[in-house]
């Protein structure tokens, strides 16, 4: 069974996120593009980190109920990011998905710069198209 590639399937518009950003700024971008999470990058479009809206919740929360700090994307971005080329196997991302990896995989060209995101639902619109097309 043949299906898609990861460039087929991957999210070209998802949120570039910069590291000197507040976290604030961040969040609301990744709600603008209904994103669970971002890549973040430096100045030359190149991966340095991710940010999800696990870390965004987390410091909305104190700003917004303890007003104690506004902290940057940089202060709290993960910085050991799993990425996936565009010679990955959907299928065998599927997998990874199931056994409790990442939902969400930033897509790097050879020079670690972001070419697009793939989240779990890319894969799921991926799979029901190969569905209809069986039907």
């Amino acid at each position: 069974m043949i299906l898609a590639s990861i460039a087929e399937c991957m999210t070209k518009d998802f949120a570039i996120l910069k590291p000197d950003m507040p976290v604030a700024e961040a969040s609301a971008i990744l709600i603008k593009k209904s994103l669970l999470g971002g890549p973040v990058l430096d100045s030359k479009g190149l991966l340095i980190g991710w940010i999800s809206d696990q870390e965004c919740l987390h410091c909305t929360l104190q700003v917004v109920y303890h007003n104690t700090r506004v902290a940057t994307v940089a202060d709290v971005m993960q910085t050991d990011v799993l990425t996936l080329s565009l010679n990955s196997e959907p299928l065998d991302v599927a997998q990874k998905m199931l056994a409790g990896g990442a939902t969400t995989y930033p897509v790097v060209d050879g020079g670690n710069k972001v070419v697009g995101v793939l989240t779990r639902r890319d894969i799921l619109k991926m799979l029901d198209k190969k569905l209809n097309e069986m039907a």
